[in-house]
Order: C-alpha cells, then sequence, then structure tokens
C-alpha cells in the first residue's frame, strides 16, 4: 500500500492520494476551463460506466450543482496558484478612524432624541479603527455566495441575525426597503429638500460624483453647517446618512454614499420601523459573494462586522486587542470590546492556519454572557431570502446549526432567491408565527 500526501503552495490544503489496490487507477486531466473528470476504473470497465460519474473542479466540489459560481471563484483559482493580483489581500472599505474623528462626543439634544429612536445610534462607536485586510481577505476566500456561509474545513458557517444584533445592536426585526429609482435629478432633489442645500449646490455636487452619490465628506460638512445653525432635521438627516454610508451602506468607492438611502430619513419619526440588522447583513453578503470571485479585488460593506465576528468565533486566528472582559461588560455593544492591532500573518500564512482548523478551535456560542442585554430571538432562525434595496440573498441558518447550540445535519438544498416571490411577506409571518409560539 502507497501513501502520498501534497501540500499545495498557493493555499496550504493538504489533499491525501491513497492507492490501495492495484486493481484500480484514478485518472485526471485538465480541462480548458480547469475542470476534471474523475474517474475510478476497475480493470475490464467500460468507458460508459466513468462517463457517469461527475464532473468537478480539483481542489474543489465534484459534484457542480450546488456552487453553480464556483468555475469564477477566487479558490479555483488558487488552487493553481494564480492569484488575484501582485497583492494578494483585498482592498477594504474601513471608515472606522474617520468616522471616529467625525462622531461628536454628544449630540445636541434635539438631535439626540430622534437618532436614538433610529435603531441606529450604536453604529456610533461599533467601528474599529483599521481593518486587519490580510484576516479579513483569507476568510473571503472560503465564502460561497449559493450558501451565504464559510465553507471551512469542518463544516459551515455564517454570520447571523444574532450576530449582527450582538456585536451591533441594531434591531433585527423590522421591514425591509424598497427604495424608488433615484436618478441624478432626483439625487439633487433630495439634497435640497432633505439636506437643506441650494440647488446650485446640489446640481454641482451631483455632476461632480457623475451619478446618483453624494461625497461622504460633503455630507460631513452639511451635518456641521446644520448642527450650528440649529437647523436640526436636516442636521440629524445628515449625520444619520453619514453615519450609515461610513459603516453597514460603505460601498467600494470608500467616498460616496448613495443619494437612495436619504430616502429612508425623509421621516425621522418613522425609519425607526426598518430591519437595520438585516440590511446590514444583506448588504455584507451582497459585497461577500462579490469579493469571493476571482476578478474582484475590493470589499465592501462593514468590515468592522465581519473582523469582530472572526475575533468572536475564532480566538486562535488573528491579532486583536481586547478593550474589556465580556463579564465586565455594561450593555455595550460586543463589537466595541475588540480594538485593532497589527497583524504580523498574511494571506499565504493565515491559509494554512484555516486548513488545519478543527471543531474544538471554535467557540461555538460567544454571546452566552450577552443575553442580559441582547436576548436570543427567534426570528434568527428564519429560512429565507432577505432583501434590501434590490439586493436579495439567501438567508440559511439551516446550514451553521452549531451556532445555535444544536447538532448539525445534512441541510437542504440553498434556495434560489432569483425565484423567490412575496419576501417581505414570508419575513413579515415568520415575525408573527415567532410572536405566536411564544
Amino acid at each position: 500500500m502507497y501513501t502520498g500526501t501534497l501540500k499545495s503552495k498557493s493555499s496550504g490544503l493538504k489533499i491525501v492520494y491513497r492507492n490501495t489496490s492495484l486493481k484500480c487507477s484514478v485518472v485526471r486531466r485538465r480541462g480548458a476551463d480547469g475542470r476534471i473528470p474523475v474517474r475510478t476504473l476497475d480493470r475490464g470497465a467500460s468507458s460508459s460506466a466513468a462517463a457517469a460519474e461527475p464532473t468537478g473542479y480539483p481542489g474543489g466540489p465534484y459534484d457542480t450543482s450546488l456552487l453553480v459560481k464556483y468555475e469564477h471563484h477566487v479558490a479555483r483559482h488558487i488552487w493553481f496558484g494564480e492569484e488575484r493580483g501582485p497583492k494578494k489581500k483585498l482592498k477594504v472599505a474601513g471608515h472606522g478612524l474617520k468616522l471616529n474623528s467625525r462622531v461628536p462626543l454628544a449630540l445636541p439634544p434635539q438631535m439626540e432624541s430622534w437618532v436614538s429612536r433610529s435603531g441606529l445610534a450604536s453604529l456610533q462607536r461599533t467601528s474599529l479603527n483599521k481593518i486587519d485586510t490580510n484576516l479579513v481577505s483569507a476568510f473571503v476566500e472560503r465564502w460561497h455566495l449559493e450558501t451565504s456561509s464559510f465553507h471551512m474545513p469542518f463544516g459551515e458557517m455564517s454570520i447571523t441575525l444574532d450576530d449582527v444584533a450582538c456585536l451591533l445592536h441594531l434591531p433585527i426585526r423590522g421591514i425591509f426597503w424598497s427604495p424608488q429609482d433615484v436618478t441624478e435629478e432626483l439625487a439633487v432633489e433630495l439634497a435640497v429638500d432633505y439636506l437643506g442645500v441650494s440647488q446650485s449646490q446640489a446640481q454641482s455636487h451631483v455632476r461632480s460624483c457623475r451619478g446618483s452619490y453624494y461625497k461622504l465628506e460633503w455630507v460631513y460638512d452639511i451635518f456641521v453647517h446644520h448642527r450650528a445653525a440649529s437647523s436640526w432635521a436636516y442636521a440629524t438627516r445628515a449625520y444619520l446618512l453619514m453615519l450609515v454610508g461610513s459603516t453597514i451602506f460603505a460601498d467600494k468607492t470608500f467616498t460616496l454614499v448613495e443619494a437612495r438611502y436619504l430616502l429612508l430619513f425623509r421621516d425621522l419619526d418613522g425609519c425607526s420601523g426598518y430591519s437595520w440588522g438585516a440590511a446590514a447583513l444583506v448588504t455584507l453578503y451582497r459585497y461577500l459573494g462579490d469579493a469571493s470571485m476571482y476578478s474582484c479585488k475590493q470589499l465592501g460593506g462593514y468590515p468592522t462586522l465581519l473582523q469582530c465576528w472572526i475575533h468572536e468565533y475564532f480566538p486562535t486566528v488573528g491579532k486583536r486587542g481586547e478593550n474589556w472582559n465580556p463579564a465586565g461588560n455594561c450593555g455595550l455593544p460586543r463589537a466595541m470590546r475588540w480594538s485593532y492591532r497589527q497583524g504580523v500573518l498574511k494571506v499565504d500564512d493565515l491559509r494554512p492556519i484555516l486548513d488545519e482548523l478543527t471543531p474544538t478551535d471554535v467557540i461555538w456560542r460567544p454571546f452566552e454572557d450577552h443575553r442580559a442585554w441582547r436576548v436570543f430571538d427567534e426570528i434568527c432562525l428564519y429560512r429565507g431570502c432577505l432583501k434590501w434595496g434590490e439586493t436579495v440573498v439567501p438567508y440559511l441558518p439551516d446550514r451553521c446549526l452549531r451556532q445555535f447550540g444544536y447538532r448539525q445535519y445534512v441541510p437542504s438544498p440553498p434556495l434560489d432567491c432569483m425565484m423567490a416571490t412575496d419576501i417581505d411577506v414570508d419575513w413579515i409571518s415568520y415575525h408573527q408565527s415567532v410572536v405566536d409560539v411564544i
């Protein structure tokens, strides 16, 4: 008997091949697209029997019916030694340092009331000053958009609604948001009506952004101006728009925020009805899906959410500072427990570390000592599609049941959200069913 071990230089993934019998051989031929047919042939077996075997990818899935985007996934290219570029890490939109300088120590009472009732107040203090882009990039390479999960050596894990609730203290119950289309002309009108700027100023600014966007710095300046002038409604809208544009809705431009998000704050008394937790999750899922593709080199969304999630579940992976022990928490969002520390490990170093992780390396229930401030909500077990704007993603807690304290079984096939209808109805109906059971 011969046993051989091959370790990929690019990924650190160990593959063990065993030739246990002289009666069989393994035929591996790579096609033009990188796929290989895997066939185990007994002597004398017909080629038609071999043709019935599935076709897959080396180092990846043999059954391609589940991970249908794998052909374009960064993991497939890494297997062949093909990196995204000279820099293996992603460019990540982290606004923490700048945001912390823009958030005042205290808001005027006239603004504080609106901000508190919006459900977004916690975002003022949760951002890491910097992001460990190597650590984040290594985890992104394991994300698969079809399952909305990280594929680890021991199974799947994901960022759940419960994680968002505990890390950010955002409300996870509430309605989804279906915005209208915002043209450049409408972006100008919105700025005039809800930010209190002049028509000419708004036109000039939107034109400079080359689309239906506002610059975050410009929005911040509007907040400062209206706060000084005691124009509280304008100041509050600008402040909230700057806040979400620097956190949960950060995009890959790193400097702009979509003008359509201003529609969320037209009615300052009514914006508390949204599921901000779902909004944060949908946006991050979307950008993780993009960044898991080989052609993408940037990550949008709220990277603090991802990095703090890693810190909570994987205590031995990556470098981090700890501001306080969980036992000493006084009800602050759990993300505020962590602070940035310069990591020394690069993506190349982290890949084999992740390859060697086992279930014992994971803290499966990290927030049990946080339940005094965030009680577990059964809505987190909702299985279906989450929606924010035009973005729809599958939310599949049945694929990561160990994070909820359950034994993991073989999950159902993931949902095809492109075929989903009545997403809002399903979501609200699940709210009601949970209430009825409780």
